[in-house]
């Protein structure tokens, strides 16, 4: 165990037994395929043809200053949009890197008698070892950071030294990022005025105050992913769901989980759905009284009240009035990219690393999903602070996304291994206090959102919900990411979303027939669900008192344990 977690230590917590075993895999199919040898012969033949036509075409337009049109590149890439990169020689230059890298797509695809696992390893891989070898990622071969340089006569790679130094410390030292001090918790985010009701090992439950004078009795508790701050959900008031709903005549209540450290080691799946869920809906029916629960859960939230539901619906407990899931699945045999970093050589390794720590660290978490967007997150990033020496303003988002959390060893490892490796959910072999719950129980009306470009939840994995359980589901699949498309307050710009309604014990269209038949609409996904809860909640009221009294209000939102570092 203790080697492991060595390992793991010195790789990134990357299995590299499971990178060598796709590599044999690739390698040693490829070296018994002779077709596909030919093809990629071929191919590079062509792509080199077309690459001399390409230079020699540039080189004459660029001689004869011609008024024509320059020639068309055999390839495109949003990299290399601007206008130096369309100038010789960076434009063969980058074409060159654009047409290898179509060749290694062909490289590592297609070859029979590779696992089709292997296979994406292998592709993933590749891929992230040209991006490292971009010219847009180096000084000497990036036309517009040489033009820059040339331009401020170097000022722009002294102030890229300096912040590259500053992020270096800031790293060593353990401190956030450069600007999020501008987003204090409880000051600039996560400011709805509200009362922290419940606390115990796991949780604080926020109860927000209401700002209208009759509210539905039916109330709203969010049950966010364990492995985010709670406030994503009420970043800044401009773009708050919370704030929203609060605003629109609900009583809403938010699950806040605990950053868990080393004594919480042994905290299970089981524990969350105890101290988070059931504690939750317990205070929420003393504070509110008979009225039932308007139940919901973001990423892995989502998952685990998807669970809670079933384990509900199981044992007969009718509490809920509703189901709304964003971004979260519940099924987990294609999950995307995210896969990649979890099977059994990787879990093993995780394992380890956590027997020693007691839990995940928070960075190794954010390194996997920078590999899964490496350009939007990583190199692009560098090449505009540390070349071109611009520091994009931080925003209430990426603040939030900086202050990161752990996650217990248990319960970490319990959740890979059932969720992910097992795929026990949509099985129906789930267990929760000891017997199987089935997703096939849920009858109450459900709510699934997911985004277009989301690399931690792909909507069509998310939308295999609709082979799960017979429930009327309204399907919404709405543009940005797994978390700006969430945050999509009314009024945003270039928003929008299709929905579409698949009644009750009615069939299901495969998700690309869904895709083609679904209405697209203009804006914001928030309306549509308030629309829908509005359609699931009785005649406005009196708001309910604040607190309980076995609930009693202990501290002003938003609590204690989300400023746990």
């Amino acid at each position: 165990m203790l080697a492991r977690a060595q390992l793991a230590s010195l790789t990134a917590s990357i299995s590299p037994q499971s990178l060598l075993l796709a590599w044999i895999d690739w390698c040693s199919h490829l070296a018994i395929s002779p077709g596909k040898q030919a093809e990629l012969v071929l191919r590079a033949l062509e792509q080199a043809t077309a690459l001399a036509r390409y230079q020699f075409d540039s080189i004459a337009h660029a001689e004869t200053d011609s008024g024509r049109s320059p020639p068309v590149p055999p390839a495109q890439d949003r990299r290399f949009a601007a206008e130096p990169w369309q100038q010789w020689p960076f434009n063969v230059l980058h074409q060159s890197f654009l047409l290898q890298q179509r060749w290694w797509e062909l490289a590592t695809q297609g070859i029979l008698g590779v696992e089709r696992r292997h296979e994406a390893i292998v592709t993933f891989a590749a891929r992230q070892w040209l991006d490292l070898c971009s010219p847009g990622n180096q000084l000497l071969t990036n036309p517009v950071v040489l033009q820059r340089t040339l331009q401020e006569n170097g000022a722009n790679l002294l102030r890229g030294l300096h912040y590259l130094i500053d992020d270096v410390t800031r790293t060593l030292t353990g401190q956030p990022p450069a600007g999020v001090e501008n987003f204090v918790v409880g000051r600039d985010v996560a400011v709805t005025p509200g009362k922290v009701v419940l606390r115990n090992r796991l949780i604080e439950l926020i109860q927000y105050a209401p700002t209208t004078d009759t509210v539905h009795p039916e109330p709203v508790v969010i049950v966010p992913a364990w492995i985010m701050k709670y406030y994503i959900l009420d970043l800044s008031p401009h773009n708050s769901l919370v704030k929203y709903l609060v605003d629109q005549g609900y009583t809403v209540f938010c699950v806040s989980w605990k950053n868990p450290d080393a004594d919480d080691r042994d905290l299970g799946m089981d524990d969350y759905l105890e101290l988070g869920v059931a504690a939750a809906l317990e205070a929420i029916g003393a504070i509110v009284g008979a009225a039932k629960v308007h139940a919901t859960g973001y990423c892995l939230g989502g998952t685990l009240l998807a669970i809670a539901a079933a384990a509900m619906a199981r044992d007969g407990d009718a509490r809920l009035a509703s189901l709304s899931l964003f971004t979260a699945q519940t099924d987990f045999s294609e999950p995307g990219e995210l896969a990649l970093f979890i099977n059994e050589s990787q879990v093993a390794l995780l394992e380890a690393q956590m027997q020693r720590n007691g839990y995940l660290r928070a960075d190794q978490m954010a390194g996997a999903f920078q590999m899964l967007r490496s350009y939007d997150l990583l190199w692009s990033r560098m090449v505009n602070e540390y070349l071109l020496g611009e520091r994009r303003p931080i925003n209430d988002l990426m603040a939030w996304n900086a202050d990161a959390t752990r996650m217990p060893a248990r319960m970490h490892a319990q959740y890979l291994r059932r969720l992910y490796l097992g795929n026990d959910l949509s099985a129906g072999r789930y267990p929760v206090a000891g017997r199987p719950v089935s997703l096939g129980d849920i009858a109450l009306s459900i709510f699934c959102v997911c985004t277009v470009s989301d690399h931690v939840a792909p909507w069509r994995s998310v939308y295999k919900l609709h082979r799960f359980t017979p429930a009327e589901i309204t399907f919404v699949l709405t543009s940005g990411g797994h978390n700006a498309g969430i945050v999509s307050p009314p009024g945003h710009p270039r928003r929008q979303y299709q929905l579409r309604v698949r009644p009750a014990h009615g069939g299901t269209l495969p998700p690309d027939e869904w895709l083609a038949a679904a209405p697209s609409q203009g804006g914001s996904w928030w309306p549509a669900w308030l629309d829908w809860l509005r359609q699931r909640s009785g005649a406005p009221a009196a708001p309910p008192r604040t607190g309980a009294e076995n609930f009693p209000a202990i501290v002003d939102a938003p609590g204690h344990y989300v400023r746990l570092r």
